[in-house]
């Protein structure tokens, strides 16, 4: 069987009776915490369109997502490693060297905080 023709029919057709069975098995019992919006563990206020947030918890996905993709572009150096041999290996070293400075500037900076300095 041909991988294209297993991405563009046979996915689909799974990924359709799966969500079929969810529908027709899945109990059927909503309760008021279940269908009240979840705020970051936070207790919603009724009648109020915006509450306080820390812009502790923004800061950190902002961080990981930058980090995840710079760990992200070292996957092609990976599988080519072998062919890009000393110089690839090199610029691997350096990137990761400027990564780990990021890092630490994050670490320094109270960026990254393993501790709630908040209280």
């Amino acid at each position: 069987m041909n991988n294209l023709l297993m991405l563009f029919i046979f996915v689909p057709i799974l990924s359709f009776v799966l969500l079929a069975l969810n529908v027709l098995l899945a109990p059927k019992n909503s309760y008021e915490a279940k269908v009240s919006p979840y705020e970051c563990g936070f207790l919603a206020i009724e009648g109020q369109t915006r509450s306080t947030f820390q812009i502790h918890f923004y800061i950190v996905a902002m961080l990981f997502l930058v980090f995840d993709l710079e760990i992200l572009l070292l996957f092609p150096l990976a599988v080519t490693l072998y062919q890009v041999s000393t110089y690839g290996f090199v610029i691997a070293l350096i990137f990761f060297f400027v990564l780990t400075i990021g890092f630490v500037l994050e670490i320094g900076s109270g960026a990254i905080s393993l501790t709630d300095s908040h209280k």
